[in-house]
Formats: structure tokens, C-alpha cells, sequence
């Protein structure tokens, strides 16, 4: 009755292997939703008058700082593996990175960059937060194909099992039977909140530059809590708390003390205020 009512994932995770480097589609869907995630952000920033330069070249920091910080925390929870196996840590096309990682020095890099370079970082932290959750839910559809991330057995209807046997979880579907697609529901609720964004930015927290991106970032943080305790492919390191749950808490005790500070104290840009009124005309945003 469960091979009726699971959906059947058959599809190689590797793509093409050209030159001895494989593509995979975590691997594509990464940079899509990279470039996806970028032209995002673009687009919400020439909406608000922001320097779209400015945004081109903090793009050229995050990136690259989300890359290293993804690997780096993926080596690191996994080094049982890469401590024998060195150079497989620069194997990137091969997926096996950590979210949190890309997430955290990408947001850093960022900022360290945009306060050396005197840019106004809230508005930018807004912005950023609409191509950030965009990305990071089309990066998902990725997980979905691969395979990488091992959860628990389910007998939902769209419960999954992996046919392919280069997948990673083939051997896991073998033994586990059906199980949740968890990274999938990780891809719906970005869905979720980058469409609540547009209204909440919108009618309300324009008002209150780098509030949006704190919603964003506790939405994500609260989401991936919960969420991780369908999953199998995390240790536990702290109370029973998976490594993916610890960096969770954090990230929500430093954004929201720093979401009620901001709250606080208002807005600090006149003209991006004026810009995003809608009573006010396009001539008096010139002016």
C-alpha cells in the first residue's frame, strides 16, 4: 500500500560530468537560486531608490563569503569524514553545504562591507532578505532531486522514496521505507514568507528600515528549529538539540533584540520613507 501512496524520486542526482567535474543538480539549483535570489533583491531596491551598484557589488561579497561559511560549517560537522578525506572539502560541485553557514558569513560579509563602505545597511538588510529566502527556497528543489538529506519515515501521501542508486538516500529509502521530504516543506514555507514580505514591507515595516530582514531571519530560524526534527542528518550536540536547531537560537537571540532596537527607533532615511508613501506623489519623491 506505501509504494501507492509515495511519490517516487528516480532521477540521478549527477547531471553531467564534464572534464572530471561533475554537475549535479544541487549543484544547479544553487546557482539559480543565487542569480534568482540577486535579480530579487535588484528589482526590490530599484523599486525603493536604493544604489543598484551598491547592491551589485555587496552581491560580489555575500556570495562568495556565503560559499566559504556554507562548506566551512558543513566540514566541520561533518569532519569524521573530511579528516581523511582532505581534498574532498573543495568538492563543492558535489553538494554538501550547510545553510546556516551561507546564511550567516554571506549576512556578515555583507555588512562588514556595507558599514566600511558607509552604505546605508538596514535598507540593504530589507532588500537582501527578499532574494535571501527566494534563494534559498529555489536551492531546495535541489535537496528534493538529490536525495542529500536523510529524514524520518512517514506515511503521508507525499511521503518520498529514491529509486536512483547514486542518490543518497537510496540505501536510506531501502531501509526507511517512505519518508518526508523535509527540505521540500523548508521550500514551501520560504515560498510562504517571501510572498508575505511584499505586504508586510509594503504597507508596514518600510517604516522601520531592517525589521523586514529580522522577520525573515527569525521566520527562517523558527522554521528550520522545527523542521530539523524530522531530519537524520544532523548530530546532536547540546541538550538533545541538533547543530542546525543550536544555530537557530542564536540567530534568534541576536536578531530579535536587534528587530526591537531598530522598531524603537524608527525611521532614519527621510527620502526612503517619502519614496515608499503612497500618498506621495512621484514629484515630491524628486524633489
Amino acid at each position: 500500500m506505501w509504494e501507492l501512496l509515495t511519490i517516487e524520486i528516480p532521477w540521478d542526482p549527477n547531471i553531467v560530468t564534464i572534464g572530471g567535474v561533475v554537475l549535479t543538480w544541487h549543484g544547479l539549483f544553487t546557482a539559480v537560486g543565487i542569480l534568482v535570489g540577486v535579480q530579487a533583491a535588484l528589482r526590490i531596491a530599484r523599486v525603493i531608490g536604493l544604489d543598484e551598484d551598491e547592491l551589485y557589488t555587496l552581491a560580489l561579497v555575500a556570495v562568495p563569503a556565503g560559499i566559504v561559511g556554507a562548506r566551512g560549517l558543513f566540514v566541520i560537522e561533518n569532519w569524521d569524514f573530511f579528516g581523511d578525506n582532505v581534498s574532498e572539502i573543495i568538492a563543492l560541485n558535489e553538494g554538501g553545504i550547510s545553510v546556516w553557514g551561507s546564511l550567516v558569513t554571506g549576512v556578515l560579509g555583507a555588512t562588514a562591507w556595507s558599514i566600511w563602505r558607509h552604505y546605508d545597511v538596514r535598507a540593504q538588510l530589507d532588500v537582501a532578505a527578499f532574494g535571501m529566502i527566494l534563494g534559498l527556497g529555489i536551492g531546495r528543489i535541489g535537496d528534493l532531486i538529490n536525495g542529500e538529506h536523510l529524514a524520518k519515515e512517514s506515511d503521508f501521501p507525499w511521503s518520498v522514496i529514491y529509486t536512483d542508486p547514486h542518490s543518497p538516500a537510496f540505501a536510506h529509502s531501502i531501509a526507511t521505507g517512505p519518508h518526508h521530504p523535509a527540505t521540500t516543506y523548508e521550500l514551501l514555507v520560504a515560498g510562504i514568507i517571501f510572498s508575505a514580505l511584499f505586504p508586510l514591507f509594503f504597507r508596514w515595516l518600510w517604516r522601520y528600515p531592517g525589521t523586514t530582514f529580522v522577520v525573515t531571519a527569525a521566520l527562517y530560524a523558527m522554521t528550520r528549529f522545527l523542521l530539523t526534527y524530522l531530519r537524520l542528518d544532523s548530530a546532536e550536540v547540546l541538550f538533545g538539540l541538533r547543530v542546525p536547531q543550536v544555530m537557530a537560537i542564536l540567530i534568534l537571540l541576536t536578531v530579535v533584540p536587534l528587530g526591537i532596537y531598530w522598531f524603537r527607533q524608527g525611521g532614519s532615511d527621510e527620502k526612503f520613507h517619502r519614496r515608499l508613501s503612497p500618498r506621495t506623489s512621484n514629484a515630491e519623491v524628486e524633489r
